[in-house]
């Protein structure tokens, strides 16, 4: 009997429940079920709104963890504010919630406190009936098989994963018996490419412009020149005549070179002949030479090196044909 009156008392302040302020403009408070039938373990929203003056001062409703006893408040969103055309405001709560027992629930009236100068207030939403149900177990068919799974195709997300593994495995079995192969020769795991070798003669044109550059005649470093100019042609001689020139002495290399009447003619030879017999003198001797002389070893040095020297061989030019030049020609002519 008692809880009769009180749910008939609660029904009509709950159903429809609207306040009006002093100045005339309604609030309203509601809460709403996405559904009001779910399944055991499902999950709905239970969304509670209020429509209020912008000025009127409203506590919201205190949430609780568990609804009807059995019902679990899992989420609870923030108070989105909007404002109205009327310029009246809507306060909205998202409530996620779900149950794990089979039955009829009623969820309570939520409660809103209202404040305005000289008057206290409260209102509360309608009832909510909110019905859990079980999956259905047909027992007139008996125990059944469980079905095995089903093997579903396997893709290339699936799989790259093992590919690349395998793929990883081999670059690191490679790598160590290539190290192994590596050491047992005693060479270095890894070598930078050479770079492209230049000619012989580049290298020694280069050096010999550098020595005029630097006038150590001038600057009374005699010695320093000629040893200078001797060891730019011996490194030429080696790599262009393949002779050991920087182990042999000056009379070796001449000799040497004499032995293979083939690699230079006598006029290129002489150059040689006056550049190295002096600069020993120079070197081993102390022998100040004329002042000449100092041009002229340097002379004689560019000219053998030129008279020796290895060019490359150009590839001929495709010969142009007269009839499509003319037609050429007479093409830009038109335009």
């Amino acid at each position: 009997m008692k809880r009769l009156v009180f749910k008939l008392f609660a029904a009509v302040m709950v159903a429809g429940m609207t306040f009006h302020p002093a100045w005339g403009q309604p609030v309203k408070v509601t809460a709403t079920l996405d559904s009001a039938r779910i399944l055991i373990g499902d999950q709905i929203n239970l969304k509670l709104e209020v429509e209020k003056p912008a000025g009127l001062k409203i506590r919201f409703a205190q949430i609780p963890d568990s609804l009807a006893g059995k019902i679990e408040v899992l989420k609870k969103s923030g108070i989105d504010t909007t404002r109205m055309k009327d310029n009246s405001l809507k306060l909205v709560q998202n409530l996620l919630i779900t149950c794990f027992d089979s039955g009829s629930y009623q969820i309570p009236p939520f409660r809103f406190d209202v404040s305005e100068p000289g008057k206290n207030d409260s209102l509360f939403t309608d009832w909510l009936t909110l019905k859990v149900m079980t999956l259905q177990i047909d027992t007139a068919k008996g125990p059944t098989d469980i079905k095995l799974p089903y093997d579903a195709p396997l893709t290339l997300k699936e799989v790259t994963p093992y590919m690349m593994g395998i793929i990883l495995i081999g670059a690191i079995l490679f790598l160590l018996l290539y190290s192994i192969k590596r050491k047992k020769k005693n060479m270095p795991l890894f070598v930078k490419p050479q770079k492209p070798k230049e000619p012989a003669h580049i290298i020694a044109l280069r050096e010999l412009d550098r020595i005029k550059e630097e006038k150590l005649w001038q600057k009374d470093k005699i010695k320093e020149y000629y040893s200078d100019v001797t060891e730019v042609l011996r490194v030429y001689i080696e790599d262009r005549f393949e002779i050991p020139a920087m182990e042999q002495t000056s009379n070796e290399i001449l000799t040497s070179i004499q032995r293979n009447r083939n690699l230079i003619n006598d006029r290129t030879l002489n150059y040689l002949t006056q550049i190295l017999p002096l600069a020993d003198l120079v070197k081993f001797a102390k022998y100040y030479p004329l002042p000449d002389d100092h041009s002229i070893v340097l002379a004689n040095a560019y000219l053998f090196v030129n008279e020796t020297k290895i060019e490359e061989i150009k590839k001929p030019e495709p010969p142009v044909n007269e009839e499509n030049s003319e037609q050429e020609e007479k093409t830009k002519t038109v335009e």
